[in-house]
């Protein structure tokens, strides 16, 4: 599991320039497999559920996690799928805290698989 799910999301400014090049990739290599990189403004990831009752709870798992560090997802329910996007809306891009998140919506996800 990454160590950057033990790290906590720091507030973003408005005037802190958003991820590029290789420190992008730096983090972005840092997650579990199965994240996506979108045109270097989102990571996204797909998580699979055997029904739409476990995936809501999955949702709430990230919503709780979310609260806490101050950073939110954009987050799509389905039945037995959950779309998570992981953006800094204020730079328009990433931050570190998107790959915080990032770490700590896969290990909400292990938790509930295990």
């Amino acid at each position: 599991m990454s160590d950057l799910s033990s790290e906590k999301c720091v507030p973003c400014k408005g005037d802190t320039p958003p991820l590029k090049g290789e420190e992008l990739q730096r983090f972005w290599k840092r997650l579990e497999e199965g994240w996506e990189l979108v045109n270097e403004k989102a990571i996204e990831k797909s998580f699979q559920f055997k029904d739409f009752k476990e995936a809501l709870a999955f949702v709430n798992d990230i919503g709780k996690v979310a609260e806490e560090e101050g950073h939110h997802p954009d987050i799509v329910l389905s039945w037995g799928k959950v779309k998570v996007v992981y953006t800094t809306h204020k730079i328009q891009g990433l931050s570190e805290s998107d790959f915080v998140m990032a770490a700590k919506t896969d290990v909400c996800y292990i938790s509930r698989k295990s």
